[in-house]
């Protein structure tokens, strides 16, 4: 199944992007063997200041058809990473070919982008740098792909 992270704005280099990096190659070599990934990254930009709608018309193009999709939220769900796994399992099991995971811009995402997503999910109540938000994810990402194939890495 493969993985899409779809964001608004560019990540440069930096201390983000070298996060982002390393959690992602982590990821596709530790859930290749579990039919997890490859993680791919689609970062668009609204350069023409219309908002979350805009937004969210880039980020749908972004995403493959019949993709399962995810979005970042803070008003949304918060899992424990073992859920998460559990999760990823769950839609790889029933035959997803893909999952994407949306995270907005400065402003969120769209309302009704949220609204037709398979899930709203968040890193809890604080509201995080849609930069460092990709690295969460990245990261917990990993962490459940580890937790699936019995690593060490997940010390719950």
């Amino acid at each position: 199944m493969q993985v899409h992270v779809c964001a608004v704005g560019r990540l440069r280099k930096g201390p983000e992007r070298a996060l982002l990096d390393d959690y992602a190659q982590r990821f596709d070599r530790t859930g290749r063997a579990l039919g997890l990934g490859p993680l791919l990254e689609h970062e668009v930009e609204d350069k023409r200041g219309g908002g979350m709608t805009a937004e969210a018309a880039l980020l749908r193009r972004a995403c493959p058809a019949g993709t399962l999709r995810v979005a970042l939220d803070e008003r949304g769900v918060t899992m424990t990473s073992p859920e998460l796994a559990a999760r990823l399992q769950r839609w790889r099991d029933e035959g997803a070919g893909a999952v994407a995971f949306f995270i907005g811009g400065a402003d969120g995402l769209a309302p009704d982008l949220r609204a037709e997503s398979e899930l709203a999910l968040s890193f809890g109540a604080m509201v995080w740098p849609h930069m460092l938000a990709r690295v969460m994810l990245a990261e917990q990402l990993y962490r459940a792909a580890t937790i699936l194939a019995g690593g060490p890495y997940h010390r719950a």
